[in-house]
């Protein structure tokens, strides 16, 4: 008897295994696609804790990669995280969905500088995850004097010790930038010289980098970088000895934010995460973590006093006053690629 009652209780268990892992196979999933090094990963698991979505999560690491993707439709993304003028293309290509305000609450806590930018004025298709700048980090033990050009990543003194960013749009920017030009230019002629200008360069310069540029710096493999600020705060943090400049000659204010692409499987729970990474605690989480700018204020009041009070993370009005924002090159699209391959493949 008794093991008839044994043989019973097994298959009872067996039968709540079976229905425990059938609803584990059911549980819904949301695919994201993000900046490498870009979120806290802690931030996930509160998620699928909170909501019961299971988060698949996969990185980038540049805009343009992110849009070759989502354009040769492989892989279907509920929510990635472009840049301003990629979203501008994006839009204009009808690659994303409208997003319902409804269903973001937060969005109200978003500040209202960061509203009704030229790339989103209806704020119809993205909500902002973060922003910052583009500008020189430099070891201040192994540089002469500070540094405050774009300039000084052409002085040979410093050959072997420079790290250039390995993007299309930021790195032209740089060399746009040091001729005077924008860094918008659609100028042909413009954007010859800001080649040749990396191109004389090139000798100089110890590589071109993604990610790897922040452990380049911080363990003084490189003396100088062009990195975005985000990752100058969290460069600084390991290494005291590092320090960030914007330029003179002006620079690149950028903003990045969560977008739902028009093959998106799971709107709701995509609208359900952006509001979710919206919210005050949780944005600010991820600014602490990653060390970029959040355009929430009341996240922004959750950080610590002395990153409220940095200047690389939170410029003032007049630090900033001499950037652009980057628009889409669409007119002249074939001649940025055709330049860029010019000036990475050219020895």
């Amino acid at each position: 008897m008794k093991k008839v009652k044994s043989i019973a209780l097994l298959l009872v268990i067996l039968l709540i295994s079976i229905s425990l892992a059938a609803c584990g196979e059911d549980k819904p999933k949301l695919n994201v696609y993000n900046w490498g090094d870009y979120i806290d990963m802690d931030v996930l698991d509160q998620f699928e804790d909170e909501f019961g979505i299971e988060v698949v999560y996969d990185t980038f690491a540049t805009n343009e990669d992110l849009y070759v993707k989502l354009k040769q439709g492989g892989s279907s993304y509920d929510v990635i995280f472009p840049s301003e003028y990629m979203i501008e293309r994006m839009v204009r290509e009808d690659l994303l969905e409208k997003i319902d305000k409804a269903n973001i609450p937060n969005f109200d806590k978003i500040g209202e500088q960061f509203l009704g930018l030229e790339y989103d004025p209806n704020n119809e298709y993205s909500v902002p995850y973060m922003w910052g700048t583009v500008g020189i980090i430099y070891n201040k033990t192994m540089v002469n004097e500070p540094l405050d050009s774009w300039a000084d990543l052409w002085n040979e003194q410093y050959a072997g010790q420079i790290v250039m960013l390995k993007s299309q749009r930021d790195t032209l920017a740089v060399a746009l930038k040091k001729l005077g030009y924008s860094l918008n230019s659609r100028n042909e002629k413009e954007l010859e010289e800001a080649k040749a200008e990396l191109i004389k360069q090139k000798p100089l310069v110890l590589a071109y980098m993604g990610d790897e540029i922040k452990d380049a710096l911080i363990s003084g493999e490189a003396a100088i970088g062009v990195v975005w600020s985000g990752d100058a705060v969290a460069m600084i943090r390991e290494n005291p000895d590092l320090a960030y400049v914007i330029p003179k000659e002006g620079t690149n204010l950028w903003f990045d934010a969560m977008v739902i692409p028009k093959n998106a499987q799971n709107k709701e729970a995509a609208e359900k995460f952006i509001n979710f990474m919206t919210r005050p605690d949780i944005a600010a989480k991820n600014a602490d973590y990653i060390g970029y700018s959040s355009p929430v204020p009341e996240a922004v009041k959750l950080l610590p006093e002395e990153v409220q009070n940095d200047p690389v993370s939170y410029p003032t009005a007049e630090e900033i006053e001499n950037t652009e924002v980057f628009k889409d090159p669409a007119d002249i699209i074939q001649v940025y690629d055709r330049i860029w391959t010019e000036i990475t493949s050219e020895e």
